[in-house]
């Protein structure tokens, strides 16, 4: 069988670069039909439709994987007939009725407090806390660019439902980032359970393991793009 299309989707706080690593290790294990989405971080509606358009765009089969937020948001897009699975790294995976906010006061993560909203209604993880927040496990350097680049969301966004989760339909992959600081770990080992994820790793990663632990990372969105083919 033909190779998916494989369809990153970044989450809150960042945009598609932030798979930069992640890209070339997957080009170079032979998977060259990347797609990164930008999303508009309005809505999860918009951000879904977003994520939709570039689904219809594929010709054949599509691999989503999402990352933090925009793990809900393949959750809302991924009952597309073009998807034949869906990678959570270190992400929400909302059940029906649930949000990404709702989850997380349940059982806040420890950066919670780092978060802030502006007078426009943009939430962000406060600058000068963003290395220690987010991405720990990378240099001060890295650190610094991310929260300077940081891509806020609306804040009402954090509270978007899900109704209708594609990973109780879809075959599941999922990475838990077990030094998370913005999705509390213990959110991670709830959700990736009770999904039936084929095959669940844990690393001992910050929220940005994406960055922070690409070849792992890559290797786990392989042996998804590896199952869904064949």
């Amino acid at each position: 069988m033909a190779q998916p299309s494989i369809i990153l989707v970044h989450g809150f706080w960042g945009g598609a670069a932030h798979w930069g690593k992640v890209i070339p290790e997957l080009a170079r294990q032979g998977y060259p039909d990347l797609h990164a989405v930008e999303m508009p971080l309005t809505a999860l509606a918009h951000d879904a439709g977003r994520l939709t358009q570039m689904i219809d765009q594929q010709a054949g089969e599509v691999l989503l994987v999402g990352h933090s937020y925009g793990g809900a948001v393949i959750t809302a897009a991924g009952n597309h007939p073009k998807v034949k699975g869906l990678v959570y790294i270190a992400a929400f995976a909302p059940d029906e009725g649930e949000s990404p906010g709702s989850i997380s006061q349940a059982k806040p993560p420890a950066a919670f407090a780092n978060l802030a909203p502006d007078s426009d209604g943009y939430l962000w993880v406060i600058p000068d806390k963003f290395h220690e927040s987010f991405c720990q496990d990378l240099t001060a350097e890295e650190g610094l660019v991310m929260g300077v680049t940081q891509k806020a969301p609306i804040g009402s966004t954090f509270g978007d439902a899900i109704s209708n989760p594609a990973w109780k339909a879809k075959p599941c992959w999922y990475q838990i980032s077990t030094q998370d600081r913005m999705i509390n770990p213990e959110n991670q080992v709830m959700m990736s359970g009770r999904m039936g994820a084929k095959k669940v790793i844990e690393l001992d990663a910050s929220h940005a393991s994406l960055a922070s632990r690409p070849v792992e990372v890559s290797a786990l969105i392989v042996e998804a793009a590896k199952a869904i083919s064949g």
